[in-house]
């Protein structure tokens, strides 16, 4: 079976996945969401390269919780590929792809492995949206509105129909939605 790329994001109610400095200090690392789970269930990374940047190689706090250090060494075993349109150099933790991202994506999805985590930035995101190349969305969505901050869906360029496939609560108030990508709208 094909390998699916999923979209795996926290958003605000209102619809922010980052504040207007940045910041993700809303974002609830809650153990009950399965975190560890997902991440067994992926062997791939994709990144843009701010976010690779920014969290591509974060080390955790010396005095972070060992749950913590865990999550980030699990995030750090995977294959990670960067998407940079400036950025040429591969370096050994990661493979750059500057341009033909449809034909480098789908050669990643046909190759054997688990599934393939679309980490974002925004602008990543963007750009496989409007390629079609999300099948699954899991948006968990936060108990917070900020008001402003960065939008999860900017320039998308068509409808998409998507197919609700689960949904989860949390005692945290977090709420989890899962959907398929069912094809372009008309």
């Amino acid at each position: 079976m094909k390998r699916k790329i999923i979209l795996d994001l926290a958003v605000t109610l209102d619809g922010f996945i980052e504040g207007k400095n940045g910041e993700v200090d809303w974002c609830i690392m809650d153990p009950e969401m399965g975190f560890t789970e997902f991440l067994n269930q992926i062997d791939t990374i994709l990144y843009g390269r701010k976010s690779y940047d920014q969290w591509g190689q974060f080390p955790p706090e010396i005095d972070s919780a060992d749950s913590e250090k865990e999550f980030w060494e699990l995030v750090h075993s995977k294959e990670k590929y960067v998407f940079s349109r400036t950025q040429k150099a591969t370096d050994h933790k990661a493979v750059f792809i500057n341009d033909r991202i449809l034909e480098e994506v789908n050669k990643i999805k046909n190759k054997p492995g688990k599934d393939i985590w679309l980490y974002g930035g925004a602008s990543l995101i963007t750009t496989f949206v409007n390629l079609g190349l999300v099948d699954e969305f899991r948006l968990s969505v936060h108990p917070v509105v900020l008001g402003e901050g960065k939008p999860l869906f900017v320039d998308i360029n068509q409808r998409l129909n998507l197919k609700l496939v689960h949904t989860r609560t949390f005692s945290s108030g977090v709420v989890q939605l899962i959907y398929h990508f069912d094809g372009p709208g008309l």
